[in-house]
């Protein structure tokens, strides 16, 4: 056999390949007859009550009547509105009637998981965000290329098989990832945490001294600007409390954040950034881009870095016991509480020296260019290639890859 020829076209043999919409070779069902009556979920029940949204199992009931027995005929549960989908081969009951249940016409001619495992190549390009029935309006209209029974069969055992394989690496790298990230915060609480000897308070066997943060430096803040300041598009974003992550619909413009840049705080490269409010006491380095931080919401220390390292600073505030005020209903960490934090400051090499053994264990767990994190996406992205491969028909006349258009 040629050796150029694709997988598929080897396992082909020359067969035809025809194509055909989804709602010729699937039908769909709504769970009516399966909703779930009572909300009393405990996991000591046995059926578990699923729903199409992300989390998938809401819990367990102990009813027995009107369960789905997918043991016996498994189903695709389909998220009408997402799209969002999951292979079910176990019994259960259903939450809501907006998923559905997509089951194959004739499993002699096309098998479901075929069909599963092809629905999940397609783009989510073709959610088009309008909240819309996607089964009926879209997806029962797109073609399917439909092999040989035999063809699908090995296709699916094989993508069963890397599924397989890929789940048991990745729930390996998830376990070694957690183990990790337990022997991180171990040692960080090791390094960071002094203790009582002989009237001396001593970190890693060398005497240290506590000092509060407002000993150690100024609490800053960036002015705080208004609502009313910012634009739904703009250059300069703005980072959320709490998450630090950008607000997609907050900006302020270069002219503003240059006259308050040079009129008020703003910290420098590599000082922490602490949210104030939110996920109270979350810590980041702040790495230079320009950006600006909701009001006064996020803080940081402008310290002396010949006294106490920025990154050692960053790796004590993961562990720090910060006394929280309530402001109204809001819980706040006001900057009297920031100042009076006690911390332990041993000498600038000891710093030096805790500060490379933690960043070795942050690369190793947090890191996304570095470490197990990369990993385990590395082994989800192969599996998408190898399905990809496997459900890529070559098309008489047309380019492979390229379907029909629906006439």
């Amino acid at each position: 056999m040629n050796k150029n020829l694709s997988y598929i076209e080897k396992l082909l043999q020359g067969a035809e390949v025809e194509w055909k919409t989804l709602g010729e070779v699937a039908d769909y069902e709504q769970p009516t007859q399966y909703l779930v009556s009572s909300k009393n979920y405990d996991d000591r029940y046995k059926t578990p009550v699923l729903t199409a949204g992300k989390t998938f199992i809401l819990g367990y009931t102990d009813e027995t009547n009107g369960v789905y027995k997918a043991s016996k005929s498994p189903v695709i549960i389909f998220d009408d509105f997402t799209t969002a989908n999951k292979w079910v081969d176990f019994d259960f009951k259903a939450k809501s009637s907006a998923m559905k249940m997509i089951i194959s016409k004739d499993e002699t001619k096309t098998l479901l998981k075929y069909i599963y495992y092809w629905i999940n190549t397609l783009p989510s390009g073709l959610i088009e965000g309008d909240h819309k029935r996607q089964w009926i309006s879209t997806y029962a209209n797109l073609q399917i290329p439909i092999p040989p029974l035999a063809v699908q069969k090995e296709i699916v055992r094989i993508l069963d098989t890397f599924t397989e394989l890929t789940a048991e690496l990745t729930a390996e790298l998830t376990a070694e990832l957690t183990a990790r990230k337990k022997q991180y915060s171990y040692y960080r609480e090791e390094l960071l945490m002094p203790v009582m000897v002989n009237g001396k308070w001593l970190m890693n066997n060398k005497e240290v001294e506590w000092k509060t943060l407002g000993e150690v430096g100024e609490v800053r803040m960036c002015k705080r600007i208004l609502k009313e300041q910012t634009t739904d598009v703009g250059e300069i974003p703005f980072y959320k409390i709490g998450t630090f992550g950008r607000d997609p619909n907050a900006y302020i413009s270069n002219e503003l954040f240059n006259e308050y840049k040079s009129k008020y705080n703003y910290p420098k490269i590599g000082e922490v950034l602490i949210s104030a409010s939110g996920t109270i006491g979350r810590a980041v380095i702040f790495d230079g881009k320009d950006a600006y931080f909701q009001d006064s919401n996020i803080v940081w220390i402008e310290n002396d870095e010949s006294q106490v390292l920025n990154r050692y600073l960053f790796y004590f505030y993961q562990i720090a016991k910060w006394e929280i005020a309530e402001g109204g209903t809001i819980q706040r960490l006001y900057n009297d509480n920031l100042k009076k934090t006690k911390i332990p400051i041993p000498s600038p090499e000891e710093q030096e020296r805790i500060v490379s053994i933690l960043d070795k264990f942050d690369t190793l767990t947090n890191s996304i260019s570095e470490g197990l994190p990369k990993e385990i996406e590395l082994r989800k992205k192969q599996y998408e290639y190898y399905r990809e491969q496997l459900l890529d028909f070559p098309i008489k006349g047309q380019p492979q890859g390229i379907a029909p258009t629906n006439q």
